[in-house]
């Protein structure tokens, strides 16, 4: 399963970005909420961003693997994602608009691209074949 492999690599970067929000709630001394601090609000909201759309954008290029598409594709998609991701991650706390626009506009053509190539490989290719 090449999905795997970005599930993996998107997973640790959750795991970094998890790691930079407790760094800070110790460094601030704030163990719920943001406690009005911008720093780690920005790290929070960074980390949740993440995980809500890594979540949804792994789901369709697994369906897209599991529908049959070809490998080079699925890694190609999977590549962008972790490329929007990270620049996304990249650019929110360090207040970066160029890098944290570019990775959001990555990860929104993304999706759409995966939603698209998963209704056309049902349409055209039939159902999950396990």
């Amino acid at each position: 399963m090449i999905t795997s492999i970005y599930a993996s690599l998107s997973a640790l970067l959750i795991v970094k970005l998890t790691l930079s929000v407790i760094k800070l709630r110790r460094k601030n001394r704030i163990s719920v909420g943001d406690g009005g601090n911008e720093e780690l609000q920005l790290a929070i909201r960074t980390h949740s961003n993440a995980l809500e759309y890594i979540s949804i954008t792994l789901m369709l290029l697994l369906t897209l693997e599991l529908n049959g598409a070809p490998k080079i594709l699925i890694h190609i998609l999977g590549a962008t994602l972790i490329t929007g991701r990270i620049l996304h991650a990249m650019g929110l706390p360090a207040k970066d608009l160029k890098k944290r626009v570019l990775g959001m506009q990555i990860t929104i053509y993304l999706l759409i691209v995966l939603a698209i190539l998963n209704i056309l490989f049902l349409a055209f290719a039939g159902p999950l074949k396990l």
